[in-house]
C-alpha cells in the first residue's frame, strides 16, 4: 500500500478472538474460529455524522461519537462471541439476552466508576475528620484520585485472566496494524510487528481524560445545581452523583475535543509528556500480540479498505469465512469473497 496524504481515516476496536475496523463509510470485523477459519463480517455504514451538518459541530460530534461508538462496539463483540459458538450454542443464547447484559453492564459501570469513587471520597474526608463540603474542589479532586484507582486496580485485576489477556493482545495488534497503516506500509506481519501498541487516539487514553475532565467539570457545576434545602451529607452526595452522571455527555464531548487536539499536535516534541498518562494506562490494555493475531488484525483492516474502495459491491448479511489467512490475502484482491473448492 502507497503512502496517502488522502486515505480515509480508520479506527478499531478489539474483540474476542478478532478486531473490529471502522473506516468513514464502512465497517468490517475480523474474528478467529476455533477450527483457526477467519469470519468476517463487513459492509457499509452511514454515519450520523455523515448525514447531518449539526452532528459535525465541534462538542456535539464528541457525544454522537461515542453513542455510535457504543452501539457499533456492541455489535462487533456480539459477533466475535457467536463465531466461537457451536449453531445449537447460538440458538440458546437467545436475542433478547445481549440487551439485559448491556443493561446489567451500564449499571454496574456507574456504580463502580462514579458512585464508588464518591463514597470512597466521602469516607475518607470522615476518617480523617475533614469532613470536606461535596461542593470544594478538594472534594472532587479526592473523588477523582479514587476513580483513577479504582480503574487502575479494575485493569490490573481483569488483565489476570487469560481471555482478557488475549483480548489485550488484539488490542496491541489493532493499534499496530493502524499505525502501519498511517505510515502508508505494506500491510505484512512483519511491518505490523514493528509498531508501537501505544496510540494516541485510544479508547483507553479518552478515558483517563475522562477522569480529569470530570474533576474540573464536577467541582464548577456542582454548586450550581445543589438546592438550598439540601444540608445533610445524604442529599448533597446524591445530588452530587445525579449532577456527575447528567455531566457524563457534556464531559465526553469536551475530553473527545481534548483528545483530537493531543493527537494531532502532541504526538512529537516537549508535547508529548501530556500523552504518556494515557500511555501508561494503555501498558495495562494493550499486550504484544503474536503473529497469528496480527493477521487476524491485518484481515479486518484490509476488508475495510476495500469496502472503502468498493462502495457500492453488494454485502452479505451471513458472514464470510477464509479457511486461512493466505487465502483471504488471495480473494481480498478480486472480491473479498471465498473461492468455491
Amino acid at each position: 500500500m502507497s503512502e496517502d496524504p488522502k486515505q480515509p481515516y480508520i479506527g478499531g476496536q478489539a474483540v474476542i478472538e478478532g478486531v473490529m475496523m471502522r473506516a468513514p463509510g464502512c465497517l468490517s470485523v475480523a474474528v478467529r474460529k476455533p477450527d483457526g477459519a477467519i469470519a468476517v463480517r463487513e459492509g457499509p455504514v452511514v454515519s450520523k455524522l455523515a448525514r447531518s451538518k449539526a452532528w459535525k459541530l465541534p462538542f456535539v460530534r464528541g457525544v454522537a461519537t461515542l453513542v455510535e461508538s457504543l452501539s457499533i462496539g456492541y455489535g462487533a463483540l456480539r459477533f466475535s462471541a457467536e463465531q466461537q459458538l457451536t449453531e445449537e450454542e447460538r440458538a440458546e443464547a437467545g436475542a433478547g439476552s445481549g440487551r439485559g447484559m448491556m443493561v446489567v453492564t451500564t449499571l454496574i459501570a456507574l456504580g463502580l466508576f462514579m458512585a464508588a469513587p464518591q463514597l470512597a471520597a466521602e469516607g475518607t474526608s470522615r476518617l480523617l475528620g475533614v469532613e470536606l463540603a461535596v461542593d470544594q474542589w478538594q472534594f472532587h479532586a479526592l473523588t477523582g484520585a479514587f476513580k483513577l484507582l479504582i480503574f487502575t486496580l479494575y485493569l490490573f485485576g481483569i488483565s489476570r485472566l487469560p481471555d482478557v489477556r488475549r483480548v489485550f493482545q488484539y488490542h496491541g495488534a489493532e493499534h499496530k496494524t493502524i499505525f502501519a497503516y498511517e505510515a502508508g506500509l505494506p500491510l505484512t506481519v512483519s511491518n505490523v510487528q514493528k509498531q508501537s501498541t501505544l496510540h494516541p487516539r485510544c479508547g483507553t487514553t479518552f478515558l483517563v481524560v475522562v477522569i480529569f475532565v470530570s474533576v474540573v467539570a464536577g467541582t464548577f457545576v456542582t454548586p450550581l445545581f445543589m438546592p438550598a434545602w439540601a444540608t445533610g451529607r445524604f442529599e448533597q452526595n446524591l445530588i452530587t452523583l445525579m449532577v456527575r452522571i447528567a455531566l457524563l455527555p457534556p464531559v465526553a464531548a469536551i475530553s473527545y475535543e481534548l483528545q483530537r487536539v493531543s493527537a494531532r499536535y502532541c504526538t512529537t516534541g516537549p508535547l508529548q509528556v501530556l500523552l504518556w498518562p494515557g500511555f501508561l494506562f494503555q501498558k495495562i490494555t494493550t499486550r504484544e500480540p503474536a503473529d497469528d493475531q496480527v493477521e487476524i488484525a491485518i484481515t479486518a483492516m484490509r476488508a475495510a479498505i476495500w469496502r472503502e474502495q468498493n462502495a457500492s459491491a453488494a454485502a452479505d448479511d451471513e458472514p464470510l469465512v477464509f479457511e486461512s489467512f493466505e487465502g483471504f490475502l488471495e480473494d481480498v484482491e478480486t472480491s473479498l469473497r471465498p473461492r468455491e473448492a
